[in-house]
């Protein structure tokens, strides 16, 4: 007889889910968009992208009874749009253009349009995640504030290009020279103080360099166009410094309108496990104990990480990871979990996808900072290294920061570090108990060596 096979879900007809759905092709120029046939003659119209254009699309919309709306994440067009249609109080499904590229033969703006508008339809689009209104305010001057560093990085080049060209060797005395000491005697140079021995009296008490090393250093040759070149780089980094200090102002005020009601007062905030990770990128204010008021828990405690990382990973995945059921979404989302592509039952290949998200690259750069620490991130790090490679371990620690901060974030439970002695024993235990376990279904008795 043959045999019956039930029907899988992928094998039925396709439901209408969002019958009241339009799909948006946006461009820098145009907007096309299209609706169901049966709510407007015709169902696919062009818009402009002005103001007026947004508001007349947004219009047009809603008269058509459209409740949902599915749009391409091309570059930053998207935007306006969104808020706008959000605004109105429309659905909107923010797609990852990757997602809708697999059928060939769609090349023109209505087609692509209309393809939109049918797959979500369908239901067949997921939306990206986007956090809450005011993160995504939060998010744009945190952005904003990494590309202001970024910007000022490239005139402290030019700082040390110039003292090169006067064989100035401040960098070789210090460790940084747009630090205390650095730019003091920077700005002595340029208001005509040339003396080696005046100069070496800027020396901070802290300074590893002697004083008789920096007067070394400061002997050199000063030529006018040269000086010309580190007066602008200094302005320019004055500017960028003063251009972060007004976004840091803000990121403040934002952040204490974060502030919950709280019938009872936090636990008092022990910062003495890291007293020595303030730098000159960190925040101007006091983020750690305004995270820690705003979170309910010190993320900061999390090894490896620090104020400006913390502050990076909460504006993009908000305050609420109601959106990620388990460990395991959030880690793919980040880009931190293994991808594996299986056919005929076996794993043809396993690795990470590329991806362009800017908590996943925090947490690769907590994961970084862990390698030399004597705690359980540390050596759960050395032992991936050692297994798999620098890279994969790189990887590996950050999915297991990841698993941690998700886990504190969600159920707002404290940070317990453990020793790299207590970790480094716990993995010995559960490999001995793997061991008596195989030798027991083999009829084997494992008894332990004689000291």
């Amino acid at each position: 007889m043959p045999s019956t096979v039930t029907p899988s879900p992928a094998t039925e007809p396709l439901l209408i889910v969002n019958p009241d759905a339009a799909g948006l092709d946006i461009g820098r120029d145009e907007i096309w968009a299209c609706v169901p046939a049966d709510r407007a003659t015709p169902a696919v119209r062009k818009f402009g992208t002005y103001t007026p254009d947004l508001q007349a699309l947004a219009d047009w919309l809603v008269s058509c009874g459209i409740k949902t709306v599915a749009l391409e994440s091309t570059g930053v067009y998207w935007i306006p749009i969104y808020e706008m249609l959000e605004a109105r109080g429309l659905k909107v499904y923010v797609v990852n253009p990757g997602h809708l590229k697999h059928v060939p033969g769609r090349k023109s703006d209505v087609q692509d349009c209309q393809w939109i508008q049918r797959l979500h339809t369908y239901g067949l689009l997921s939306a990206s995640f986007r956090p809450a209104a005011d993160i995504c305010a939060i998010r744009s001057y945190v952005r904003q504030r990494a590309m202001l560093i970024d910007y000022r990085a490239a005139h402290i080049q030019h700082m040390q290009k110039a003292l090169q060209q006067m064989n100035l060797q401040l960098p070789q005395v210090l460790s940084d020279i747009t630090g205390k000491t650095g730019l003091a005697i920077m700005r002595a140079i340029l208001a005509g103080e040339h003396d080696p021995q005046q100069l070496a009296k800027w020396r901070d008490d802290r300074c590893a360099k002697s004083e008789a090393e920096i007067v070394k250093a400061l002997t050199g040759n000063y030529r006018a166009e040269h000086l010309f070149t580190l007066k602008q780089a200094m302005a320019l980094y004055d500017t960028y410094t003063a251009q972060i200090q007004e976004c840091d102002t803000e990121l403040e005020r934002l952040w204490q309108a974060q502030r919950p009601e709280r019938e009872e007062a936090l636990p008092p905030l022990d910062t003495s496990d890291k007293r020595n990770t303030h730098s000159k990128n960190a925040p101007d204010y006091d983020a750690r104990t305004l995270l820690y008021e705003v979170v309910g828990v010190d993320l900061v405690a999390i090894s490896g990480l620090n104020a400006s990382t913390v502050q990076t990973i909460l504006s993009d995945t908000g305050l609420d990871l109601s959106a990620f059921p388990s460990e395991k979404h959030f880690s793919s989302w980040l880009g931190l979990a293994p991808h594996n592509d299986i056919s005929g039952g076996k794993v043809l290949r396993s690795r990470t996808l590329k991806s362009g998200n800017r908590a996943g690259q925090a947490f690769r750069l907590a994961a970084q900072s862990v390698s030399r620490k004597q705690d359980e991130f540390g050596a759960y790090y050395r032992r991936q290294r050692a297994r798999l490679g620098p890279e994969q371990a790189i990887v590996a620690t950050a999915h297991k920061i990841a698993r941690v901060f998700y886990h504190m974030l969600k159920s707002r439970t404290p940070f317990r570090s453990l020793s790299a002695d207590d970790y480094n024993q716990r993995v010995r235990d559960r490999e001995m108990a793997h061991l008596k376990k195989k030798a027991a279904q083999l009829g084997f008795t494992l008894t332990p060596a004689p000291a």
